[in-house]
């Protein structure tokens, strides 16, 4: 398969439709989530700090993806020109997905945290009247279930260490940007962590970017920036 991604049940089984706007701002976000922190996870392939993370990392990485190009196909006929086509601004990824995080307590601190909060949002896209979001949802869903079981393993391993601690507090504001306000409460009773101040959610909510993403934007539209106009790919 070509283009964003990879995982095969959604490319011809979700065809494109129009969407609500604010139902579409919401797919947006969740497809530019998955396509950013699929990117980023896919920088420890070769450098993991073990064997199997390698593997499973970049598993995660694929589905993760995979995932984006599903919704963006719900949202529109060229997935690709909407994944990499559109300027900076544009983009409605959460700020957690972007940073950068070269260390691995911080690095598993994002990924149990975005799994929980991931599952949230999909859990209430189940239940969306439109059926082709409530089916696209339910496919990711169980696809997920790996990427949690995953999170929650290394969670286990590492919640009494103190650096994976501070890597939870670090990037807990961070984590409450990927849901909605309306979200917040359930997701800090899953995690069992209190709800910070508003002060600290400044900078950090879906809207606003960190500076890694401009870096990142550059890096993964480079290719399609340098093509001639109109180039089949």
């Amino acid at each position: 398969m070509s283009g964003v991604g990879s995982t095969e049940p959604h490319s011809s089984d979700v065809p494109a439709s129009p969407a609500r706007h604010g139902e579409r701002e919401l797919l947006l976000g969740l497809a530019d989530d998955e396509l950013i922190v699929g990117w980023r996870d896919s920088e420890w392939t070769g450098i993991a700090p073990l064997l199997e993370e390698d593997v499973a990392f970049s598993s995660i990485a694929q589905n993760e993806i995979g995932h984006a190009r599903a919704v963006y196909q719900l949202l529109a006929e060229d997935a690709d020109a909407l994944a990499f086509d559109r300027p900076l601004d544009e983009y409605r990824c959460a700020p957690l997905v972007e940073l950068r995080l070269l260390d691995w307590a911080h690095t598993i601190a994002r990924r149990w945290l975005y799994e929980e909060a991931d599952r949230i949002r999909i859990e209430a896209l189940m239940t969306d009247p439109d059926p082709q979001v409530a089916g696209l949802a339910a496919k990711i869903d169980r696809e997920e279930a790996y990427h949690r079981m995953h999170a929650e393993l290394w969670h286990a391993r590492l919640r009494d260490e103190p650096r994976f601690r501070e890597a939870v507090a670090e990037l807990w504001p961070y984590a409450l940007g990927v849901v909605t306000p309306e979200q917040r409460a359930e997701l800090a009773q899953r995690v069992g962590l209190d709800l910070p101040s508003d002060k600290l959610l400044l900078g950090k909510e879906r809207g606003t970017h960190t500076d890694e993403l401009a870096e990142l934007w550059d890096e993964m539209t480079m290719v399609r920036r340098s093509a001639p106009a109109g180039a089949q790919w």
